[in-house]
């Protein structure tokens, strides 16, 4: 297999949703001229997560379907370019709107729709619909097939969220973001791919955008080379706070070998001895108490 070139599009909305069609489509073909084989979005690009400050009926009508307009374009596009994208919106659910991201093949084919389980309920996602599970598809790209799970943002600080990804087979983890990725954020992100042997790549909105500080990054999951002594950065991309296309390359077969042979992962876990993470009645210390049990 050779190297899969995944490109971040770390770009501005423009407030509507006819204006971030236009733009996204624009990028995904320059994604494509760069030779990216996947294109991610930042976090709900639909409506360029504008949810703070506005009326929750005003910004929840602004939803669209899966299955709509907007997603379509982007299925079609990806069949045009031959490329993957993975489109981000405020989704259209009969449950109420949820923060969601699609998944596209290189035909043009939907691996999956994930909306994101841990939506920020201290604050206005309250509002949103939370997903109800973790996806993992075998991604069609000009490269060969390769495991994608996705994530979304606040999914991130959960070891949990990237934990079952690799559990069910993720070679790769997309995450939209669109809050500032400072050192412990980005933190978390190295650790997630640490701890799995998993690439992870992250695409958050650029520093012109409020509470935004552009900072995508991809890391590579390989903490160990044969030949090297000692540890190496898995960070293989870190873009600045501008607006533009950052593309990772990432070596899938050294990522294949490597999950082979080391102690990560799911190698030496005791699944037997983890009960209490999913036990909802033990009074945990240093817990909150309004969210106990939930």
């Amino acid at each position: 297999m050779g190297i899969l070139k995944i490109a971040l599009l770390q770009i501005a909305p423009c407030g509507t949703l006819e204006g971030n069609l236009e733009k996204g489509l624009a990028y995904c073909r320059k994604a494509k001229a760069l030779g990216a084989d996947i294109a991610l979005f930042p976090e709900m690009w639909s409506n360029g997560y504008r949810i703070y400050g506005r009326p929750v009926s005003e910004w929840a009508a602004e939803a669209v379907s899966a299955g709509g307009p907007f997603a379509e374009a982007f299925r079609a596009l990806a069949g045009e370019l031959d490329m993957a994208i993975a489109v981000t919106l405020l989704e259209a659910h009969e449950g109420g709107p949820r923060n969601s991201l699609a998944l596209f093949d290189r035909r043009g084919r939907r691996q999956f729709v994930y909306a994101k389980v841990h939506t920020c309920d201290f604050d206005v996602e309250r509002n949103l619909n939370p997903g109800e599970d973790f996806y993992v598809a075998e991604l069609d790209t000009a490269q060969g097939p390769v495991n994608v799970g996705a994530m979304i943002c606040y999914d991130r600080e959960f070891p949990e969220s990237a934990r079952i990804l690799m559990l069910k087979g993720a070679e790769l983890i997309l995450v939209p973001n669109a809050c500032p990725m400072e050192i412990n954020r980005l933190a978390q992100l190295r650790g997630r791919a640490y701890e799995n042997m998993t690439a992870i790549a992250t695409c958050n909105y650029p520093d012109s955008v409020p509470d935004c500080n552009g900072g995508s990054s991809v890391f590579d999951g390989v903490a160990y080379l044969p030949e090297l002594e000692g540890s190496r950065d898995t960070c293989v991309l870190q873009a600045d706070g501008r607006e533009g296309i950052f593309v990772a390359g990432l070596d899938l077969d050294r990522l294949r070998r490597y999950r082979e042979s080391e102690v990560h992962g799911n190698a030496y876990r005791r699944p037997a001895r983890y009960a209490l993470l999913c036990d909802t009645k033990v009074e945990a210390p240093f817990i909150r108490k309004d969210r106990r049990g939930l």
